[in-house]
């Protein structure tokens, strides 16, 4: 059984997130702040965890950074907190997803069961060698790509890129994480390289560059490989 630790100071909201979660089959802990959290989660460790940013005894940035000195359970933020900057600072602490209140309650479902089921792969923290979807193949350690059965060239960075994204697969990658991985700290401002570089890749590898079914956009956040 998927055990969820849930870590909000809203009673009637922890109270409607654990009725939907246990009629699921989810094992619920619940906690109101982060020294809470803090003890639930090492005596009782969770396989996902949905945390609130603001918590009344410390910021909830700072318990994700406490989690993932030792866990690398899923951690989906849940916050009225709107502002990008906040968004970042919490992926870069080590969030998984953001997700903005008011909020659809099936899409927090869909989610967390999307991160349930990456957990495995979350924990190992290396991409497979070999990535396959429905139109293109990647071979990362021979630095081979096919489309519908062809070869496509990739530059280096491209590569580089695109090997972040998968590392991280189906967690959004903030901005600044990905400039910093593929063009060094100083170029942690140019989003711009970002955009294009996005661009080339989905031109490459979509069959639908419009319309990506697997370089996914978070607007004003990062970016998500789905695959």
């Amino acid at each position: 059984m998927t055990r969820v630790l849930v870590v909000e100071d809203d009673p009637q909201l922890v109270r409607a997130l654990e009725i939907n979660l246990k009629a699921r089959k989810y094992e619920v802990d619940a906690a109101v702040d982060g020294g809470t959290a803090q003890r639930l989660a090492a005596a009782r460790p969770p396989d996902v965890v949905l945390l609130d940013l603001g918590l009344p005894d410390m910021d909830g940035i700072d318990v994700v950074r406490w989690l993932r000195g030792f866990s690398r359970a899923p951690i989906l933020v849940v916050s009225a907190r709107q502002a990008s900057d906040e968004k970042v600072a919490a992926l870069d602490a080590g969030a998984d997803d953001y997700i903005t209140k008011p909020f659809s309650m099936d899409e927090l479902l869909a989610r967390l069961r999307a991160a349930a089921r990456r957990t495995r792969t979350v924990e190992r923290g290396e991409a497979s060698a070999l990535v396959e979807t429905e139109g293109f193949t990647l071979d990362l350690l021979a630095k081979k790509a096919l489309r519908d059965g062809r070869a496509v060239r990739l530059t280096p960075t491209e590569w580089h890129l695109l090997e972040v994204l998968v590392r991280h697969r189906g967690r959004l990658v903030s901005q600044q994480q990905l400039l910093g991985e593929v063009w060094g700290p100083s170029h942690s401002t140019r989003t711009n390289y970002l955009r294009v570089y996005m661009a080339q890749l989905r031109r490459k590898l979509e069959p639908d560059p419009a319309h990506p079914r697997h370089l996914i956009t978070a607007p004003g956040m990062g970016y998500r490989f789905e695959g």
